[in-house]
């Protein structure tokens, strides 16, 4: 006997937030089960099935059961069989539903089910596991409320805006100023041809037909080689508008629960990074100069304004007061204004999309909350909120934090025709600020200084030494008492008395010890001699010769003395002594010296290392000059740089200052100098200055090496005494050559310290780095070159026009030449076709047609009111979102999300049994 199991279907249960779900078993034999027996359906364990008996006011649940085994990964839901026939099973789930593998099981007497195979349509085979329509495994979600639609916000005014702009090349014209910067390498091998200047090298490449071969080579402006020729371009404005829609409650931040009848304070601490501990969130925020900043932001529009002026790749400049961000994109070939204002819209919807983004998920970091349950608190400065449960059931709250939803519009606003030219080393008078930095006199109170020994000098003693009477070898008679030799001869050995009878030996030799070590005889001076105590006469043969001055040992020859006793005379001497040519006291003195000398440098060095490592804290923690201010001088030294570079050749009639004064006033009546932005190229678009081509050596420099240490004062008197970049050092590393040998590998390296802020960037690249200077400004001292755009005024596009094709300045070439007609992408709507008026014309021809339409479109009033028409009427939806810009049209949309730093209560429940939210 088989079964066939149909889903009759759910209803709600009244009072309830579960429904009644309802199943029939009908055999295919009757009369079906027996009365007694159990049936029931197994369903998976996970299913959130209420037990039946809990619903004692529903008429359909009367005899069902409901059994459910923790070990076991099936439910049963069934009755027990009282009548023949067909049976209803009935259960209570939650209405949201999901197939799920089933069981019919039976059961007469004992523990255990019978599975029973059954089908669930008719003529089907019957098995004993079926999918079928059954309760879903998670409660049925609640749709999201993210506040209302935007279309109810129709008429509000936008709380702030923004500008920037998307600059494009025109691809077509060969600019003198340009083409001569490029070739200015070939002026030089050119020189040795008798062509010996720019101006030479110029004529030369008109006059050649590849020029005009390259000129009308290509039109497609993702390949044109001659874009970044071209002295002119299209600059598309661009105003962000944001508006405050709705609010929202956003994800739980916090949960407390207060028993029946009792009462708990939720202390809501609501702190910023920089204020929570300076120094610990400053080392997790600064990964970059720029996202710290945002991070401070509590709105997304200060926000963008923040990243627009820390941008690198943003061309910056003055205009009504405030400063328009100008973006670059790829060049064109088309001169129309419909499809560079369309490509431009493209681009500011990726940008902006981007930024916005990228602010608002920082500013999701922004905010830090903590929640504390006290009894007590004495924190006054916090928010304090009392929640009291009145009821007599456990009570729940989420702390939910407050969303906005801010909406953001962006509309074209205007189209300007600009110049650009290329200026080299921009930032190369642009001066540093140094970092005044004095290092303390090492102490040196630890450490005893030697004292000098007094210097040897020679010393004189006094000496007795023994002169023994002796009779001369083979002489008659000896000696006698009180008898006087005088008879010798010089240097002989033999001395004869007055009588000649008595012969006595006449030398003798004498060792006296010296009067301190190291000390030798230098001279002997005889003093007297004695004989028995009595003073006798005696002299010596001068001078007394010293045999061996080490051995301190001298003789002396008697030229004449008395015998006195006959028997022995006791000479005395001042004896003269050298010092010792190396004093040992000295020496010791010496390497006590040495020693203290090591060690006064190892507290100078330990003392300078310190001081270096302040050095790099207090530079790492500078804070940037306001941006406006930096930009400001970087925009006065692009003007300077562009002036002189345009200054003819000198009249001697008239002062240099005039002329640049009149090429100054002419450039400003036709262009809008205060208006102008530049694009930076990096260092690393060249061969780095900061080392030797092709690597770093052992005797390569950075652009601001680290000093070497302690320097005697000299002319400069703070020499080492402050710091204007980032230190640098030249060190090596070991590399593994082919042959497995290990070679030294250089690299100029930055100095840091554990305590130090993350270096700015283009450190590890050998840039020069300005402390008090941002990300920008560094960019813009390293950089090889850069490209001024100076906008046109509006109404003076067809007279700039003229000015640049003059000689001198941008010059003709390439306007002769047919404009290659751009016919678009009939299924790209950003890639419209050029005017039909353009066909058959030339480049400077359509160049003259797209400077009036630039200047009847700048100059009416219609299109300026256009402009403004946001402020005048207030948000209009967009369809789809995003269309492709038309003139001063609303051209992209998008909805952020923003937090707040406010917390809201909200009560909720919690099922028993599965834990999830109801």
């Amino acid at each position: 006997m088989a079964f066939q199991v149909v889903f009759q279907g759910k209803a709600p249960i009244p009072s309830s937030a579960y429904f009644l779900w309802k199943y029939t078993v009908k055999p295919d034999v009757p009369p079906g089960a027996p009365i007694g027996q159990r049936i029931a359906l197994a369903l998976p364990g996970d299913l959130d099935i209420q037990n039946p008996q809990q619903f004692p006011s529903v008429p359909e649940l009367a005899g069902m059961f409901l059994q459910q085994d923790a070990a076991s990964t099936r439910q049963y839901a069934g009755r027990v069989v009282t009548t023949a026939g067909p049976q209803s099973l009935n259960l209570v789930a939650p209405a949201a539903e999901a197939a799920a593998e089933t069981l019919l099981v039976t059961r007469t007497t004992g523990p255990s089910w019978v599975v029973t195979p059954f089908v669930t349509e008719p003529g089907s085979t019957p098995n004993i596991v079926q999918s079928l329509t059954a309760p879903a495994v998670a409660s049925a979600a609640q749709p999201a409320h993210h506040g209302r639609p935007v279309t109810d916000f129709v008429g509000a005014l936008p709380y702030a805006t923004e500008m920037f702009g998307i600059y494009q090349s025109l691809a077509g014209w060969l600019g003198q100023q340009a083409t001569q910067r490029a070739l200015s390498s070939r002026a030089e091998t050119a020189a040795e041809g008798g062509t010996s200047t720019t101006e030479g090298v110029w004529r030369e490449l008109t006059a050649m037909p590849r020029a005009h071969a390259l000129l009308s080579s290509t039109t497609d402006a993702s390949s044109t080689p001659n874009a970044v020729f071209s002295p002119v371009g299209l600059v598309n404005i661009f105003r962000e508008y944001f508006f405050e829609f709705d609010t929202f409650l956003g994800v739980p931040a916090g949960h407390v629960w207060i028993s029946p009848g009792g009462s708990v304070e939720v202390i809501e601490v609501s702190t910023r990074r920089t204020l929570v501990d300076k120094t610990v969130e400053q080392s997790e925020e600064t990964s970059r100069k720029v996202e710290e900043t945002l991070t401070a932001q509590e709105d997304i529009a200060g926000a963008v304004k923040e990243d627009n002026a820390n941008d690198t790749k943003l061309g910056v400049s003055a205009s009504g007061g405030g400063s328009v961000g100008v973006y670059h994109a790829e060049a064109s070939a088309s001169f129309s204004t419909g499809t560079t204002v369309k490509k431009a819209s493209e681009t500011a919807h990726k940008h902006t999309r981007t930024q916005s983004s990228k602010v608002a998920s920082e500013i999701k970091r922004n905010f830090k909350t903590t929640f504390r349950t006290v009894t007590e608190t004495t924190d006054t400065t916090s928010r304090r909120y009392v929640v009291q449960n009145t009821t007599d059931k456990l009570v729940n709250y989420e702390l939910r934090r407050k969303m906005r939803k801010v909406g953001v519009q962006l509309q074209h606003i205007g189209t300007r025709l600009c110049w650009q030219v290329f200026l080299d080393d921009p930032g190369r008078d642009l001066g540093l600020g140094d970092l005044l930095h004095v290092v303390p006199a090492p102490d040196l109170s630890a450490l005893r200084k030697p004292e000098r020994p007094a210097p040897l000098e020679p010393k004189t003693t006094e000496f007795d030494s023994a002169y023994p009477l002796r009779k001369f070898a083979g002489s008659n008679p000896d000696i006698g008492a009180n008898v006087t030799f005088y008879n010798h001869a010089h240097d002989s050995d033999e001395i004869i008395s007055t009588g000649n009878d008595m012969h006595a030996h006449a030398i003798s030799e004498h060792s006296a010890p010296p009067p301190a070590p190291g000390y030798t005889l230098d001279s002997v001076a005889f003093v007297r001699a004695r004989s028995a105590g009595a003073e006798v006469p005696f002299r010596p043969q001068f001078p007394i010769e010293v045999l061996d001055s080490p051995g301190n040992r001298f003789r002396v020859i008697a030229d004449f003395f008395n015998s006195g006793d006959g028997h022995l005379l006791t000479l005395s001497f001042q004896l003269t002594w050298k010092p010792p040519a190396d004093d040992p006291a000295q020496t010791q003195f010496q390497q006590d010296m040495r020693d203290y000398e090591l060690q006064v440098a190892e507290v100078q060095r330990q003392a300078w290392v310190t001081a270096m490592r302040d050095r790099l804290v207090l530079a790492s923690s500078m804070q940037p000059r306001p941006s406006g201010d930096l930009r400001g001088e970087e925009r006065q030294t692009v003007y300077g740089a562009l002036i002189r570079q345009l200054e003819p050749a000198p009249d001697p009639q008239q002062p240099p200052e005039l002329n640049r004064q009149v090429e100054a006033e002419l450039i400003r009546q036709i262009f809008d100098v205060d208006e102008m932005l530049y694009f930076t190229a990096p260092d690393y678009w060249r061969p780095s200055t900061a080392s030797t081509p092709p690597h770093a050596g052992p005797t390569t420099v950075g652009h601001y090496p680290a000093p070497l240490g302690p320097t005697p004062l000299g002319p400069d008197q703070l020499l080492g005494q402050t710091m204007a970049s980032w230190y640098s050092r030249t060190d090596f590393e070991n590399a593994i050559d082919p042959q497995l040998n290990a070679t030294r590998q250089y690299r100029v390296n930055y100095l840091i310290t554990e305590d130090t802020q993350p270096a700015p960037k283009g450190s590890s690249l050998g840039w020069l780095v300005q402390l008090d200077g941002d990300e920008r400004r560094n960019e813009f001292l390293n950089a090889s070159w850069v490209k001024a755009v100076l906008p046109i005024r509006p109404g003076q596009e067809k007279a700039a026009l003229r000015w640049l094709a003059d000689a001198q300045v941008e010059g003709e070439v390439g306007l002769d030449l047919p404009y290659q007609w751009h016919a678009g992408d009939p299924s790209d709507p950003l890639d419209p076709p050029d005017p039909p008026s353009y066909q058959g014309l030339t480049r400077g021809q359509v160049l003259d047609r797209v400077a009036e339409e630039l200047r009847a479109a700048n100059t009416d009033l219609d299109n300026t009111l256009a402009a403004d028409k946001v402020f005048e009427h207030g948000f209009d939806p967009l369809d789809g979102g995003f269309r492709p810009a038309a003139p001063y049209q609303v051209c992209d949309q998008w909805i952020e999300v923003l937090p707040t730093d406010q917390i809201v209560a909200v009560e909720v429940s919690y099922d028993p049994k599965t834990g999830q939210q109801v």
